[in-house]
């Protein structure tokens, strides 16, 4: 069953566009149309195959990233923390916490950017758990982790000794103490926060794997593959951009070396790579982030092109070009970073 666009549209219309200038200048979170999208029955997967499943919410997360990618990245989180549990052996996360996350009842946040540099070998891991009668007492701090609020559930990997174990927690736990972050240079409105753990236990039916080493390679190629539609939405919109402006100073656009219609042909490529990638049934993740690390490059020429194509009404502060530059270098720096990509696809090519 494919996407209502038409209910989709009408949320993004209602609940999202009017908010979007109060997003990117004055970090208002879009709570509201995230709850919306589960209350519609957007994130609904108990009627579907895993490939439905995927290609029903990539065209979500492209259609709001179109409009405002800030709030396009808070949907990748929960779609994040919903894969967590749609994979996790622990069925009491599965049938009691991952309805009310499907029903929009309440959201949820990927908290692993610490742990996916851990696992590339960037960074150490900041959390520690330690293991007690009926579950682990969890401690350090996270530098930064989006798309939370009040009762807000996210993931979290922490250091048991010899392996790693992953958890679920809600941001009502009162030894977890939040701190906002804002001042970026884009995606203020994205509710990121540090996260300090003060000896938060987390009981045995909130462990979503005890070998989160494991766990993170069979989840890492769908949290990838979440990210690559953002980009999509945000070369869509640029394009859109360009072709407004046509005929701006008698047509002298015309002799731009980017045109739309170049970035409208990448565009259908790179998404036609993807929807063969799905449908092949082996998500694999070094096909994944040599398509993300593409999507990377195409977003970024596209939005400069929105740029230049638009001149100084572009360079205004609070216009929708600018906007769109911000949110492409955001998305070159969302873990995985353009950077980590490109170490890992040299990686991949040398062996």
């Amino acid at each position: 069953m494919a996407v209502d666009a038409v209910a989709l549209q009408t949320l993004i219309e209602e609940k999202l566009k009017p908010f979007v200038k109060k997003i990117d200048e004055e970090a208002y979170y879009a709570e509201d149309f995230l709850l919306e999208l589960g209350k519609a029955g957007f994130f609904a997967s108990t009627q579907k195959d895993e490939q439905t499943t995927l290609l029903d919410e990539l065209t979500i997360v492209q259609e709001t990233a179109k409009v405002c990618m800030t709030t396009a990245f808070c949907l990748w989180c929960h779609l994040a923390a919903l894969t967590y549990l749609r994979k996790t052996n622990n069925m009491q996360l599965r049938e009691n916490i991952l309805p009310l996350l499907e029903r929009g009842e309440v959201l949820g946040a990927t908290g692993l950017s610490n742990p996916m540099k851990f696992y590339a070998g960037l960074e150490k891991l900041h959390l520690s758990a330690e293991r007690v009668d009926g579950g682990y007492v969890v401690n350090g701090v996270l530098p930064a982790v989006s798309n939370l609020a009040a009762n807000h559930w996210f993931g979290a990997i922490a250091h048991n000794g010899e392996q790693e174990v992953m958890v679920f927690v809600n941001t009502d736990n009162e030894n977890i103490t939040l701190k906002e972050k804002i001042h970026f240079l884009g995606v203020n409105g994205s509710a990121t926060y540090t996260c300090k753990f003060d000896n938060v236990f987390v009981a045995d039916n909130y462990i979503i794997a005890q070998d989160a080493s494991t766990f993170v390679d069979t989840i890492r190629p769908i949290f990838v593959l979440y990210q690559i539609p953002l980009g999509f939405g945000v070369v869509d919109s640029a394009i859109e951009g360009i072709e407004k402006v046509k005929a701006k100073q008698n047509g002298c656009n015309e002799y731009l070396q980017v045109q739309a219609d170049e970035l409208t042909e990448n565009l259908h490529s790179l998404q036609e790579t993807l929807q063969a990638l799905i449908q092949s049934g082996e998500v694999n993740l070094q096909a994944i982030c040599q398509l993300r690390l593409q999507v990377v490059y195409n977003t970024l020429a596209a939005v400069q092109a929105n740029m230049l194509h638009n001149g100084s009404a572009g360079y205004i502060a609070g216009s929708t070009p600018s906007r769109k530059l911000r949110e492409a270098y955001f998305f070159a720096n969302l873990t995985p970073t353009v950077r980590q990509l490109e170490k890992m696809t040299a990686t991949s090519k040398a062996r």
